[in-house]
């Protein structure tokens, strides 16, 4: 089973990419993120493509803004948008959605930026990361959590820690907040197969940032240990983040049982520049979306 992650930024405007994507790639689940269109939208877009496709649909969006979906070839069941009993900015947004998904309870998540430490929305994001460990919780056992989490691990999940100084996505609580998430039992599979490899998944488009490999690795697929044994890959589809129109996101994929490109990773195409790189700044203070 091939489980991909995308944040699209805006899933309209990334139709020309993302069609052809998933016609190269086959993934069998597919998460999408900041799809920004309602659901009536995202259905008159792209409901016949997907069926084409074989894929079975879940979308939760409201508009302009956040938007999530599901995309199954192996089932989509028991389909759950939201968090339920979780928190608003003032109102629940569309920022998670799960299904079953040939035998594995799979989440598409959107976590909130956070925009300022010490903010409202970065309370809330806490708040919002705290709701999705309890929704997690039960299904622990058979979890695939994939998405845009808008926190990067550790300082090797980004360029320049000192550039990120002061900035959200690396705070000490949005990084407790995630591992309390993984301490259910969900592991960062990218991660754990490509230990020590320099991985990106998000550049800004400014500033040469993608071309300098100046990046974060925000979007993850965190996977329960029964599945830990069935990955065969695990890897950043960096040649979708390429050419003209892309998102600012790559796809996160990972195969279970069978690898049908092989062992490849961590990072597809590798990046010409693979240097950390020091005392760059960053474009912009609204690191991620």
């Amino acid at each position: 089973m091939r489980i991909a992650t995308w944040n699209v930024n805006s899933v309209k405007q990334r139709v020309p990419r993302l069609l052809p994507w998933l016609d190269q790639r086959a993934p069998d689940v597919v998460c999408l993120q900041e799809t920004k269109l309602s659901d009536e939208a995202f259905a008159e877009l792209l409901s016949a493509e997907f069926a084409a496709r074989g894929y079975e649909v879940a979308a939760h969006g409201e508009g302009q803004w956040n938007g999530v979906a599901l995309l199954s070839r192996v089932g989509l069941d028991d389909v759950v948008v939201g968090l339920p009993g979780g928190p608003g900015f003032p109102h629940q947004e569309a920022r998670a959605i799960s299904a079953t998904c040939g035998g594995l309870r799979v989440y598409s998540v959107y976590v909130p930026n956070g925009r300022v430490p010490d903010s409202d929305h970065y309370r809330y994001k806490l708040e919002w990361l705290a709701a999705l460990t309890r929704d997690v919780a039960p299904h622990a056992d058979s979890a695939v959590v994939c998405g845009d989490v808008n926190i990067a691990p550790t300082d090797a999940d980004v360029f320049d820690p000192a550039a990120y100084a002061g900035h959200t996505h690396v705070t000490g609580p949005e990084r407790a907040a995630l591992a309390a998430l993984q301490d259910l039992g969900l592991h960062d599979v990218v991660r754990e197969r490509w230990p020590d490899e320099r991985v990106f998944s998000y550049w800004d488009y400014r500033a040469g940032m993608f071309h300098q490999n100046l990046g974060m690795r925000i979007d993850l697929i965190l996977a329960a240990t029964p599945l830990r044994d069935r990955v065969r890959a695990a890897w950043v589809d960096r040649h979708a983040r390429k050419g003209a129109k892309p998102s600012d996101h790559a796809p996160v994929i990972v195969d279970l049982d069978e690898a049908p490109d092989g062992d490849i990773g961590p990072v597809v195409p590798p990046p010409s520049v693979g240097a950390p790189r020091r005392g760059k700044r960053l474009p912009q203070s609204d690191i991620a979306g």
